[in-house]
């Protein structure tokens, strides 16, 4: 079993920043592909930022610039600084990761959601 659990989401005045992380745990040999997701209701689940198993990153355009993703493999997190929020930032960002198990099974997992907020 393999488990995501994201944290890190709250509310943000616009302009500030918020720091997302994403820990995974279970039995895992390896972590590929990693990415995060947002999605408002009413609307699809959309990609802001991502690692390539190669180790590339890519970002939305609405994101580039103000958002980082980064990851720790030895800790098995990934993160996203979060800066210059704007309030069509507001969502719930899930994480999305590539793991390979112990037994060599490669899924696709997803973290429950943190919901972040951009208000004053």
């Amino acid at each position: 079993q393999v488990q995501l659990v994201e944290s890190g989401g709250g509310l943000a005045q616009p302009g500030g920043s918020r720091r997302l992380s994403c820990q995974a745990s279970g039995s895992i040999f390896r972590l590929n592909a990693m990415a995060w997701y947002r999605q408002v209701p009413g609307s699809q689940r959309d990609l802001v930022a991502s690692f390539t198993s190669g180790g590339d990153t890519n970002y939305a355009d609405a994101v580039k610039g103000r958002f980082t993703i980064s990851r720790d493999n030895t800790k098995k997190m990934m993160y996203l600084q979060m800066n210059s929020l704007r309030p069509e930032d507001t969502a719930v960002y899930y994480c999305n990761v590539e793991v390979v198990t112990w037994t060599m099974r490669r899924d696709a997992y997803w973290g429950q959601g943190t919901q972040v907020t951009v208000s004053s």
